[in-house]
Parts: structure tokens; C-alpha cells; sequence
């Protein structure tokens, strides 16, 4: 079994060194980097399977080095940041983000962040490593709905899902759009898978947030959700040539797929 990498980006070395030691107890390998610059040649040597990600950078915003990174990786991304504001977190989770806590945080925080990223349907990551004991887990509930959704998901993958205009596939984690591949982040394609396995069905933020998130930890708001779905429907319009809104805002419920164009 692959042992799952990571690369923790902090300019504060005591805070890096208690991040490293953290993940190392859960079984990753880990790679501390304490500039921008740095980083980014780690996440192009490495291909970690998770960055830590400090915006205040001594060289590079990190803003921008999130950027940098999902131009060459689609390794999950949380953002560790002093930066309050909503502005900022948007910007960080615009930028492609999966996550965004801000600082001071408790390491159980983090490690409950960084299982329920990991606890996500995947298609291409090697399974989990042993975790220590204390290893937050889901209630048996939310472990019955991420094994259906799964199962589904599974199920789905003999064929493209979607119409002759917008196609996806889950095994090879491909969306296109008339035939022109789609560059999607991993949380904008599991939005996208879970609306269109339930074509024409309003899906409310809530229950996206626990299908695509897998678990009963979620991030402080639903909104988290419109924005990551925003980005993705801005980039299913940049590829379409025909006028149609395959992702719908039903106001006051949630979201729904529709899969005909006309």
C-alpha cells in the first residue's frame, strides 16, 4: 500500500512542526515547506495527496500559491490562515480550496478536517493509512449514507452519466462538455457527480454537503457550497455553446441538474 504524502506550507516553524507531527501520527509522510517558492517545487516533485496552506507567506501570497498549485495538482487544499474575514475565505476556496480554518485552531480541529477530506469518494488516491485511536469517525448513520453513495457511484461508472452536451465519467473522474474536456477541482466534480445521479431532483446544501464532504463535520457554512459550485458552473459555461443552465438555483431549497438542452 502507498503511503499518502503531505506537504505542510508554514513560515512559523513551531506551528509547522506541530502540523508535521500531527499528520505523522496519522500516517502520512510529510514534507514542510516555509516559503511560496518552495512549495510549489514540493507539489511539482511530490505530488502530495494534501497541502497545508498558510496565506500569509513571506514570498509568494498564498492566495496565489493555491492557485499555482491547482494549475499542476488536484491534491486536497486546506487553507490555515489569521485571515478572518469572509472575503478571504471565499477568495480562498475561489482560488480552489477544499477547506479553509483559521487560525488559532486546535490540532483536533485540524484532524477531524483532514479525515472527513479523506473520508470523500475518491477515484484515484490510494486507500487510508492506519490512523492513531483517536481518529474522529462518523456516526454509524452518516458511514450508511457514504457506503450508498458510493455504491451508486460504483454502479454508475459502466456508463457516461449526463446528456449528449455535458458527459461524465466516473471512473476515469472526466467531465466533458460537447467533447472538450472540463478541468474540474475534486470537490467541483463531486458536486457535479452527486446533482446529475439525481437528474431533475432538487438537492438542498445540506445534503450536498454531506455527500460530497462524507461526513457530519462540515465547514461553518452551506455557503461553502455556492461558491464552489459557482466556479463550477462558470466553467461548464466557458466550454458550452449552447445556452443552458445544466445546474439551477431553486431559491430557498437548493440545487438541481437539469440534463436536457432543448
Amino acid at each position: 500500500m502507498n503511503q499518502r504524502t503531505a506537504v505542510v506550507v508554514e513560515d512559523d516553524g513551531d506551528l509547522g512542526d506541530l502540523i508535521s507531527r500531527l499528520l505523522d501520527q496519522a500516517g502520512f509522510e510529510v514534507t514542510v515547506a516555509r516559503t511560496g517558492a518552495d512549495a510549489l517545487a514540493l507539489v511539482r516533485d511530490t505530488r502530495p495527496d494534501l497541502v497545508t496552506l498558510d496565506m500569509s507567506l513571506p514570498d509568494i501570497d498564498g492566495v496565489e500559491v493555491c492557485r499555482q498549485i491547482r494549475q499542476v495538482s488536484d491534491c486536497y487544499v486546506i487553507v490555515i490562515s489569521g485571515r478572518t474575514a469572509e472575503v478571504d475565505r471565499l477568495v480562498g476556496l475561489e482560488v480552489g480550496a477544499d477547506d479553509y480554518l483559521v487560525k488559532p485552531f486546535s490540532m483536533r480541529e485540524l484532524q477531524a478536517r483532514v479525515a472527513a477530506l479523506f473520508r470523500r469518494p475518491r477515484g484515484t488516491v490510494p486507500a487510508a493509512p492506519s490512523a492513531p485511536a483517536a481518529r474522529p469517525q462518523p456516526a454509524p448513520a452518516a458511514q450508511a449514507e457514504v457506503r450508498s453513495i458510493a455504491e451508486a457511484r460504483r454502479g454508475a461508472t459502466e456508463q457516461d452519466l449526463g446528456c449528449d452536451d455535458l458527459a461524465l465519467n466516473a471512473d476515469a473522474r472526466e467531465v466533458r462538455v460537447r467533447g472538450q474536456e472540463v478541468d474540474l477541482t475534486r470537490t467541483e466534480f463531486d458536486l457535479l457527480a452527486h446533482l446529475i445521479s439525481n437528474p431533475g431532483v432538487v438537492v438542498g446544501r445540506e445534503e450536498l454537503l454531506k455527500a460530497v464532504w462524507a461526513t457530519d463535520f462540515v465547514p461553518d457554512s452551506t455557503h461553502v457550497v455556492d461558491v464552489h459550485l459557482a466556479n463550477l458552473r462558470r466553467k461548464l459555461r466557458k466550454r458550452a455553446v449552447v445556452d443552458h443552465e445544466w445546474i439551477r438555483t431553486i431559491r430557498g431549497v437548493g440545487f438541481r441538474y437539469d440534463p436536457c438542452c432543448g
